[in-house]
């Protein structure tokens, strides 16, 4: 891939540039742009078991909100040679120095290693998640079919480009020696994908047939609005497995989405927007905000406005995603899904990866069949029209892995 312009770029966007390319020539560029790297080292035996278990280091907003780091990058695997206690031991040295090389924290390094049901099939083992497929009748995606999958995330970009060329022993990490890489264990696999989350980022990209100049200045999601409140994520313990060979790990669902905003941002105005993304309640009263600040730690969906989403559907016929997402929350109230998803551009095209960590993968089926909501189709609302952002999503690529706890994430051999 052909690095970008810097002189045609804000010093923000050709980062995310130089982080959507990958590579060692990118990485080189970023330092050059960014400066030597200040990020401490770090220690493995101080992270914890459970790999998902990043927010409590995670930089807050004002409200109290996790804050998703800002460069991402979903690197695929494909699994190249037999596994053994060596190749394991291989694996499991490389992730140890990774851990070594950078802090524990958003400006240092988090990561995750998951396996997708590919993987188990190489082995000839019982995979523990099943195969991804549709899950809704308005869909067509494909289905990742490679056999790992890392997903490294940093508020400091050369972070995420360093870390994965550190892999295949391409460069030392944060000036500290790889004691083992993936190379001979792990071929790079397809597709690479990468994104970025922060307050005035989506509008920065309106030089992208895709993205109009109405997306709001100060927006950290291209839908305009914040995501990721509080209330509406669930702890890490309800997501992380309790019992079995893989108890302390969790699952994660991977879901590629392409973004229509011209429609989304021209052809409605914004108490529309908000009826759709939130309720028509939250339009009617107006409860959000421009971009949601009005919001503190939650959407305020929960309760009297979820109970309502069919009746709303009937009576103004519009219902919004969050008040259908609520519907699959559990008895008390607590929501199944941890998203951890971000805004990408990769294909020169406006999308979000939604990541979501569950403790099965028929959690995030149950959620993502209740957002929907083909239920309320023919009852005032249409199949995509006024039915939440289905008019606005596409999906392209779904993916499900198995995310074990740390002490089993080296190619994992467990039958269950």
């Amino acid at each position: 891939m052909d690095l970008p312009d810097s002189s045609d770029l804000s010093r923000r966007d050709y980062l995310r540039a130089l982080v959507a390319a990958g590579g060692t020539a990118a990485l080189s560029a970023c330092l050059d742009s960014s400066g030597e790297s200040t990020v401490p080292t770090g220690d493995p035996n101080a992270r914890p078991q459970r790999q998902h278990a990043w927010t409590d280091v995670l930089a807050t907003d004002e409200d109290g909100n996790p804050l998703n780091p800002e460069h991402h990058v979903l690197l695929s695997l494909e699994l190249a040679t037999d596994v053994d206690d060596d190749s394991r031991e291989q694996v499991e040295t490389a992730l140890r120095s990774l851990e070594s090389a950078y802090a524990y924290d958003n400006q240092g390094l988090l990561f995750t290693m998951g396996y997708t049901p590919s993987y188990f099939d190489a082995l000839g083992v019982d995979s523990p998640i099943p195969e991804p497929e549709a899950l809704t009748t308005i869909e067509s995606p494909e289905f990742d079919d490679f056999d790992a999958l890392v997903h490294l995330a940093s508020d400091t970009p050369d972070v995420v480009l360093e870390a994965e060329e550190a892999l295949f022993g391409d460069v030392s990490p944060n000036n500290t020696e790889m004691e083992a890489t993936f190379e001979g264990v792990f071929d790079r696999g397809s597709p690479r994908r990468t994104g970025f989350v922060g307050a005035g980022l989506p509008a920065q990209h309106t030089d992208m047939s895709g993205v109009p100049e109405s997306v709001p200045e100060d927006a950290p999601f291209f839908m305009g609005f914040r995501s990721g409140f509080a209330e509406s994520q669930a702890p890490e313990s309800r997501v992380t497995i309790e019992e079995g060979p893989y108890a302390g790990g969790t699952t994660t669902h991977v879901e590629s989405l392409t973004l229509q905003l011209r429609t989304w941002f021209e052809q409605d105005n914004h108490f529309q927007r908000v009826a759709k993304l939130f309720s028509p309640d939250h339009a009617e009263n107006e409860q959000v905000g421009s971009v949601g600040e009005n919001l503190s730690t939650s959407t305020g969906v929960a309760g009297e406005i979820t109970e309502d989403t069919a009746t709303d559907a009937r009576e103004f016929g519009t219902v919004g995603h969050a008040q259908k997402a609520a519907r699959a929350r559990d008895e008390d109230g607590t929501p199944p899904l941890l998203r951890r998803d971000f805004n990408t551009v990769d294909g020169d095209r406006p999308g979000v990866h939604f990541l979501a960590h569950q403790r099965q993968i028929e959690d995030f089926v149950r959620a993502r069949q209740a957002m929907a909501g083909e239920d309320l189709a023919g009852d005032g609302v249409g199949q995509r029209l006024n039915n939440g952002i289905l008019q606005y999503i596409f999906v392209r690529r779904r993916g499900n892995f198995l995310v074990p706890p740390r002490e089993k994430r080296a190619l994992p051999t467990a039958r269950v």
